[in-house]
């Protein structure tokens, strides 16, 4: 309970004593308030960790009406406690949070009979390397990620937004793995509809903590008396929660149709390791490292754990699963950056002109991969080899292993 995890998350993993963006984020601070404060906001995936930081980096600049809607009704739950134990926290008379996926028709009938809204902002999405190890995950990340952002794309130009945010992934740059493809087709799709619609994206680094990302399973390890175990050679950029929902807000409210937000993060100094982490974690709860050869090493010390012990064990082991990315990076040689713009924001700009000619073949091509999940049996490469059609540049690592293999 004592443990001040956005202390650690600045000492140990961004090493950052404030935020990233706190000069671009003061000198928005007059625009952030004109487009926000009485506005009505829908928040899609708000209970999650970057979508539920937006909420809060949103709130103090008081819109009239705030909906929520995210298919994890226990979340939903934590958020509104959240908000409401918070000081000084601005919350509208009008709080509304909805336990619905935003594929669902219920999501229509909200958005038709409540809307329009004045800022809509995407969160929902499958966000791990691991949902790529059958054609059934596979099925549904795509589901999630594409296919039900083009519904909800179809349905916003009948109830346009003064502003449309959809959240990216640095792993969409070049990407090796499926996540990082769908979100790369979702990217596209969006700038397909940027003549239309005011939207813009961000791409990620990994905030650190997040709900289900590794680093967050330490603490879950650590209560259940469980070995830490992480790759020791892949090595990742890491923002802290506030500044998730800073970058979002600033690419929602600032940014221009088709731009896509990224933080400029320092190769030299910024990247860390998860296994760098989980020691510095557990140096700062004041235990030893135990350092084991094998998972099954790392599981009977831990059996042996009590209330007395100060060293504890870990398995850390060089990558073997599929879809690892060598190299983090957050955009590609073929893509046109600005870094003028902010202080420490990069925005990959759009090609629309462009976009709109090759929006025919896209639709096709879309259509295409949607027919393939009506099969009843589909195999992983064939869905690859799919993926590869539409994006010449995707390079899967595939490895003949998956993450639920790994402890």
């Amino acid at each position: 309970m004592q443990f001040d995890l956005s202390k650690f998350i600045a000492e140990h993993v961004t090493r950052r004593a404030e935020s990233l963006f706190t000069q671009d984020f003061r000198a928005a601070q007059y625009l952030l308030s004109e487009q926000i404060k009485g506005r009505s906001v829908l928040i899609i995936g708000g209970a999650g960790s970057i979508g539920s930081q937006f909420v809060k980096t949103l709130l103090p600049f008081k819109p009239s009406r705030l909906f929520v809607v995210d298919n994890d009704e226990n979340g939903l739950t934590e958020l509104v406690r959240d908000l409401r134990s918070t000081t000084n926290l601005f919350i509208p008379d009008t709080l509304m949070c909805y336990p619905v996926d935003y594929g669902d028709p219920v999501f229509e009938k909200i958005l038709r009979t409540e809307g329009p809204f004045d800022i809509v902002a995407n969160f929902a999405a499958h966000k791990h390397v691991r949902s790529e190890k059958d054609p059934y995950s596979i099925e549904a990340m795509i589901n999630n990620n594409v296919f039900k952002a083009k519904r909800l794309l179809d349905l916003l130009v009948e109830h346009k937004p003064e502003r449309f945010f959809c959240v990216s992934t640095d792993k969409a740059a070049n990407p090796v793995n499926v996540m990082g493809a769908s979100k790369k087709l979702m990217e596209k799709l969006l700038q397909t509809y940027a003549s239309t619609l005011p939207i813009s994206s961000a791409r990620f680094a990994n905030v650190a903590f997040s709900n289900g990302s590794l680093p967050a399973g330490f603490l879950q390890r650590l209560q259940k008396k469980q070995p830490l175990s992480a790759p020791c050679d892949i090595k990742r950029y890491f923002l802290s929660p506030e500044e998730s929902g800073q970058l979002c807000l600033l690419s929602c409210m600032l940014g221009q149709p088709g731009d896509i937000f990224f933080p400029k993060l320092n190769i030299e100094k910024d990247l860390m390791s998860f296994s760098e982490i989980a020691e510095a974690l557990l140096l700062s709860l004041g235990y030893s490292v135990t350092k084991c050869d094998t998972e099954q090493e790392a599981r009977e010390n831990a059996s042996l754990l009590d209330g007395n012990s100060t060293n504890w064990p870990v398995y850390f082991f060089k990558s073997d699963t599929s879809g690892e990315k060598d190299v983090e990076e957050f955009f590609g040689l073929e893509e046109t950056v600005d870094f003028t713009r902010f202080e420490k924001i990069g925005i990959i700009q759009p090609k629309l002109k462009e976009n709109q000619f090759k929006f025919q073949k896209f639709e096709k091509q879309l259509n295409h991969l949607e027919s393939l999940f009506q099969k009843d049996k589909l195999s992983k490469p064939e869905l690859i080899e799919a993926l590869r059609q539409i994006l010449p540049e995707f390079q899967h690592a595939e490895k003949e292993k998956n993450l639920d293999q790994r402890m």
